[in-house]
């Protein structure tokens, strides 16, 4: 196969209902992770026990307001809390472990399985929830019968220490799950994705692969995270003043390069945000990040250094409102942005973040700040394998069924077109969204249905009270505004007894425009009346509505949120 060839794969999903899983039969549904950077997880069921792999979050984008977290769709095992025998983490990223903590509010002794430092930054997560969990501490190469499933871990590379793939044995056949990962033959903490294992799997057999498919359309390698570190020190050099640095509050390795370059150019670091603050306690505490002796300060101490000896290290790298970065671009943080402050954007951008991000660099260049990302220097590198690396996975596993997840579909498509260069046959490869059930047995692998899966907000206190409906009534009173009309009509004649009183906000630059459409709407409610096409109040509320909507389209050329209110006397 070339490049140029085409290749198509069946993208349909309107399949029926699933039929009932029969015995010695795997089934795969992801709740979460399809279609989607964030908000994975996915749950494998045989002989009626289930294992889950990953619960994290999405964070929302500019079209979802007022919310602040969306999970996976957990409605598919909520009546089967009893069955799950456990949740294997396979790093302590938020998007693979931020949902957790809702999960076990529905029941908290469901174990979880990870490495040391993922389990540790999920329990000190729980802590702020209240609950305390059963958790069994894995590490590479260690094998845990988890009822019918025998869970292998195995090294994998990625932008947080001590990630794990997973090969899940079964009597129906194994299944790799690579969680995400790269092949940095060059990590900072000498931890490389172990190939020498992927390769025994793919000796053994692996019977369908679940590769990371987030950077499947980039093409070569990704970058090591040593490219990093000489960069960091160059532009810290160039510094006269503070710098700022803003990354993910878990991502140990970028933290240790900044406290690296920092030391060598003789400033303190100080750590902004509490994710920040408690994450890096924990990686210090374990020994995943090495602090020199004297180098980090508390916040408060700032003011009290030189502008040209303090390196602030803060979350907020995807413009996220309520983060550090974004507050003191706004100005209401304690830190106060000057003009020749440097800021370092060290992360990538996560798709639908963008618009959130390049609002943030606008703010912080007007306030004549020296802004430095990915775009103009190589503070960043990702964390997920590229086309070439998938390449080589793709070789030396030789998988019989190839199921992308970890990305969107156009990420989940490359994925699929690279398996199949290497040989995986069309028919092999499962395209698939959230809520497809995939069925594996003795090596075939196929797509036998699809479940409803929506998406749960989180809005403040609220967990799955917040609907799509709600949504778009937020998108409309933000984009295009509120008219209430308010009035008394006599329920004999529909003549107005009392108003209509207008009020609006975000329609119209005053109020005196209304003037015109208040004569239009009485008219309206006594024809209604007289024509017998008023008789309720539902009804005369319907006039209204009509009305003000064809009058303020035409007129304001606006779409507004109409609430009409009618007291019959």
């Amino acid at each position: 196969m070339t490049s140029s060839d085409t290749v198509t794969f069946d993208t349909n999903r309107t399949v029926a209902n699933p039929p009932k899983l029969r015995p010695g039969t795997l089934r795969i549904v992801a709740l979460g992770g399809l279609g989607e950077v964030g908000r994975n997880m996915t749950v494998y069921e045989l002989d009626g026990k289930l294992l889950i792999v990953d619960c994290g979050v999405l964070f929302p984008e500019e079209e979802q307001p007022g919310v602040d977290l969306i999970l996976p769709d957990m409605g598919h095992i909520k009546d089967r809390l009893d069955d799950v025998i456990g949740v294997v983490l396979t790093h302590g990223h938020e998007d693979h472990i931020g949902a957790v903590p809702y999960l076990l509010r529905l029941k908290q002794d469901i174990p979880l399985i990870g490495s040391q430092l993922t389990l540790a930054l999920i329990e000190a997560k729980l802590q702020e929830h209240r609950i305390r969990p059963l958790t069994l501490t894995v590490k590479e190469g260690q094998t845990e019968q988890l009822g019918p499933f025998s869970c292998e871990f195995t090294a994998v590379n990625h932008s947080i220490p001590d990630a794990l793939a997973v090969m899940i044995r079964t009597v129906a056949g194994n299944v790799l799950h690579t969680g995400d990962f790269k092949m940095d033959q060059l990590p900072l903490d000498g931890r490389i994705t172990d190939l020498r294992a992927f390769a025994r799997f793919g000796e053994e057999g692996v019977d369908l692969f679940l590769p990371d498919s987030t950077n499947a359309d980039v093409p070569g390698f990704t970058a090591t995270e040593r490219e990093i570190g000489p960069v960091l020190e160059q532009k810290f050099a160039a510094a006269k003043q503070r710098i700022i640095v803003a990354s993910f509050s878990s991502h140990v390795h970028r933290v240790q390069q900044v406290i690296d370059a920092a030391a060598k150019h003789r400033r303190k670091v100080a750590l902004v945000g509490r994710s920040m603050v408690r994450n890096m306690s924990i990686a210090e505490k374990l020994g995943y990040l090495h602090v020199p002796e004297g180098i980090l300060v508390d916040l408060k101490d700032v003011e009290k250094l030189a502008d040209d000896r303090v390196v602030l290290m803060c979350t907020g790298s995807q413009g996220e409102p309520m983060a550090a970065l974004s507050r003191m671009a706004n100005g209401d943080h304690r830190i106060k942005l000057n003009q020749g402050d440097t800021v370092i954007l060290a992360s990538s951008l996560i798709p639908g973040n963008e618009n959130s991000v390049f609002r943030i660099i606008n703010s912080l260049m007007y306030l004549g700040v020296d802004v430095i990302h990915k775009g103009t220097a190589r503070v960043h590198v990702s964390g997920h394998a590229s086309a070439g690396e998938l390449l080589y996975c793709y070789n030396i596993i030789k998988p019989k069924n190839v199921m992308p997840v970890h990305g969107e579909t156009r990420h989940q498509l490359a994925a699929a077109k690279l398996a199949h260069q290497t040989g995986v046959p069309v028919k092999n490869l499962m395209m698939c969204d959230d809520g497809t059930v995939v069925d594996l047995k003795a090596g075939v692998a196929k797509i036998v249905g699809q479940i409803d899966i929506g998406y749960v907000y989180v809005d403040g206190s609220k967990v799955g009270l917040v609907t799509d409906e709600d949504l778009k009534d937020r998108r409309v009173l933000a984009e295009e505004g509120f008219i209430s009309v308010v009035c008394a009509v006599n329920r004999q004649t529909g003549k107005i007894v009392t108003g209509p009183d207008i009020l609006a906000r975000g329609v119209a630059e005053t109020d005196r425009a209304f003037e015109e459409v208040k004569p239009k709407i009485a008219q309206a409610l006594e024809e209604a009346v007289r024509d017998n096409k008023g008789h309720t109040t539902h009804q005369l509320q319907q006039v209204i509505r009509r009305v003000v909507g064809s009058w303020a389209g035409r007129k304001l050329r606006r779409r507004p949120m109409i609430v009409p209110v009618v007291v019959e006397v």
